[in-house]
C-alpha cells in the first residue's frame, strides 16, 4: 500500500502540507498558526490506537458512546528531540462496558494492529497503555 503527502514551505517558518486524499493543514514551527510536527505524530498515534480500540469494542457489542485518547509524551532534551516515552491513556465511555474487553481492545490495538504505534517502539520509543471506564445511563 503506498501514501503521499506534500509540504510546501510559505517562506516564513509555516508549511502547508497536503496529505493524499486532499486534506490540507498548515504546519508552524515557531507563529501558533498550525500544530508543530511533532504535534501531528500524537495526533496520527492517538487516531490510530483510537480507531482500533472503538473498532475492537464494537465487534464485541460493546456500547461505546465514546473514546478519548489523552497522549502524554516526553522528548529528548538533545537534538534530535525525538520522543522518549508516550503514554496513551483511553477515557471510554458507554453503557455496561465489560473491563476485560476494554483491556483487549487496548492490547490488541498496541501489539497488533496500530501501525503508528508499532513504527514508533520499534524506533526506540517507550509507549505505555492505560484506560478508564466510564459509565453512562
Amino acid at each position: 500500500m503506498s501514501m503521499n503527502a506534500k509540504v510546501k514551505w510559505d517562506g516564513d517558518v509555516r508549511f502547508q502540507g497536503t496529505t493524499g486524499s486532499g486534506y490540507e493543514v498548515m504546519l508552524d514551527g515557531e507563529l501558533q498558526q498550525g500544530p508543530r510536527p511533532m504535534e501531528l505524530i500524537l495526533l496520527g498515534l492517538g487516531g490510530c490506537t483510537s480507531y482500533d480500540v472503538v473498532g475492537i469494542l464494537k465487534k464485541t457489542r460493546q456500547d461505546v458512546v465514546d473514546c478519548v485518547a489523552e497522549i502524554d509524551a516526553e522528548r529528548a532534551d538533545t537534538v534530535p528531540s525525538v520522543f522518549t516515552k508516550i503514554h496513551v491513556k483511553f477515557v471510554v465511555t458507554g453503557r455496561g462496558l465489560n473491563e476485560k474487553k476494554v483491556e483487549r481492545a487496548v492490547k490488541l490495538s498496541a501489539e497488533q494492529y496500530c501501525s503508528a504505534s508499532i513504527m514508533l517502539e520499534k524506533g526506540g520509543v517507550e509507549i505505555s497503555h492505560s484506560f478508564e471506564i466510564v459509565e453512562v445511563d
